[in-house]
């Protein structure tokens, strides 16, 4: 109805503007909480939500305990919620939005349904205004007419829509979040708040993980830990690990470092009721025969530690490590990848020169003085200074990737109108590619320190004169 009629009918009436978006965000935490039932936990609209709880109804004493468990805490939370179990996703939905609260016998469903509107069965509005017109005003009616003129009439979407609802086809439903690999969750008859607590309670969930992955012979690579609050705020915590592990005091002392770089930032509120560790990601781990004698070998796992927690405080991309790539381009000769202390070692040809230690992000230029246009400089000049060179190496030409990217535009020369298609576009590559090869020189000053200067262009052929730039910076 339009808001003045609703004012005069309700004078004091609270109008607050819609915010679809928020609503959003408000029914993504639910879901979220909605994990301490089930993993598998699916959006409904922007007002609804699906949950699988097979398998999980023991683990609250029943499926009618669930029930009642899961609607008194979302009262306490100061929500109107309905909600029911049915065996089919159809039945579920539509008793808990036309019914009411209430869980369904396992091949009842055709009863349940018979007294409720065609609506219930999620169908479009016109198609139930269709139903109305011919007298089919409940879900009983629908089912006793004729299949066939019901499909050519209003389509298969509304059998397909019967089918779900009794069972008849299998309804699957799209989880919103990745269902770990493995789990291990504590619920508590006191809330905890402090962190040695919920550190407490870490080790003794890593301590049931570890008998579960020594049965797989894997390790976990990824983990998450997830902390819900009395008042359905639920915290989420990844950890990645650069080596597979599943030793419980490893994985506590990493999430010591995670909360601890968290600090007071953690909120626990009235307290966390439950707390889960998952498996997000495992990794092969063999059991493996300890060295018998007084020095074991080093197997890389103090570095792998090491790694860890550092990523752990600090977030994982603070270390990385430097991957050779296929260019000959100084600036992308090299790739940072995340650090691992197993991954590939990239050894260096013996046919490249020396690089420098040091790269400039971006070359600076430089004034130079040369012998001769071609040869080595003499001296250069460099944020306002100048060095004297008394030791040159090179050229080493480097030519650009002309696959890769576009190459600047040169000047035409005067006689080009004069040549044929062929030759003038011939000659502008040639040019191009002049003015963007690189000579690369290694220079000492009279002091012993050593750098990188390339002069980019060839003299006569680009038509512009060289540039000098500084490039890197030996140790």
């Amino acid at each position: 109805m339009g808001l003045a009629d609703a004012r005069a009918m309700r004078p004091g009436i609270d109008v607050v503007e819609a915010d679809p978006q928020a609503d959003r965000r408000l029914l993504e935490a639910l879901a979220d909480w909605c994990d301490r039932y089930t993993p598998l936990v699916a959006l409904d609209g922007g007002d609804g939500l699906f949950l699988d709880i097979s398998g999980c109804c023991h683990l609250f004493g029943g499926e009618q305990a669930l029930l009642e468990d899961m609607l008194r805490r979302f009262r306490d939370q100061g929500f109107d919620a309905r909600a029911a179990i049915a065996s089919s996703a159809g039945t579920a939905w539509a008793v808990a939005r036309f019914h009411g609260s209430a869980t369904v016998p396992g091949g009842t469903e055709a009863e349940w349904l018979a007294p409720l509107p065609p609506a219930a069965l999620r169908l479009e509005p016109a198609v139930c205004t269709g139903l109305d017109s011919v007298g089919l005003r409940t879900v009983g009616a629908v089912q006793g007419a004729p299949r066939a003129p019901l499909a050519r009439r209003f389509g298969k979407a509304l059998i397909l829509r019967l089918d779900q609802a009794l069972g008849r086809i299998e309804e699957a439903l799209s989880p919103r979040l990745a269902v770990p690999e493995l789990s291990a969750e504590r619920r508590l008859a006191e809330p905890i708040m402090t962190l040695e607590d919920v550190e407490r309670v870490i080790l003794l969930l890593a301590q049931s993980l570890q008998t579960s992955l020594e049965r797989r012979d894997a390790g976990a690579l990824a983990l998450q830990l997830l902390l819900f609050r009395v008042d359905g705020a639920v915290t989420r915590l990844p950890l990645g690990l650069s080596s597979p592990t599943r030793a419980p005091e490893r994985i506590a002392r990493l999430f010591h470092e995670r909360l601890d770089a968290l600090g007071q930032t953690l909120d626990a509120g009235y307290g966390f009721d439950l707390v889960r560790l998952a498996v997000l990601t495992a990794g092969p781990l063999p059991a493996r025969q300890e060295d018998l004698g007084e020095q074991a070998a080093d197997t890389g796992e103090a570095l792998s530690e090491f790694v860890d927690r550092v990523g752990a405080r600090f977030g994982r991309a603070v270390m990385r490590r430097p991957v050779a790539v296929a260019s000959h381009v100084p600036e992308r000769a090299v790739a940072f990848l995340p650090f691992a202390p197993d991954g590939p070692v990239e050894a260096t040809p013996a046919s490249i020169p020396e690089r420098p230690l040091r790269l400039l992000g971006r070359p600076e230029p430089v004034d130079v003085m040369a012998e001769v246009p071609d040869g080595p400089p003499l001296n250069f000049r460099w944020r306002r200074a100048r060095y004297r060179i008394v030791n040159a190496e090179g050229p080493e030409r480097i030519e650009p990737e002309w696959w890769r990217e576009s190459l600047p535009v040169v000047a035409r020369e005067e006689n080009e109108e004069e040549r044929t298609y062929e030759d003038r576009r011939k000659a502008a590559a040639a040019r191009r590619l002049a003015q963007a090869s690189r000579d690369y020189f290694t220079v000492e000053d009279a002091e012993g320190r050593r750098y990188w200067l390339y002069r980019q262009g060839l003299y006569g052929l680009s038509g512009q004169a060289p540039r000098w730039f500084l490039h890197g910076l030996f140790a």
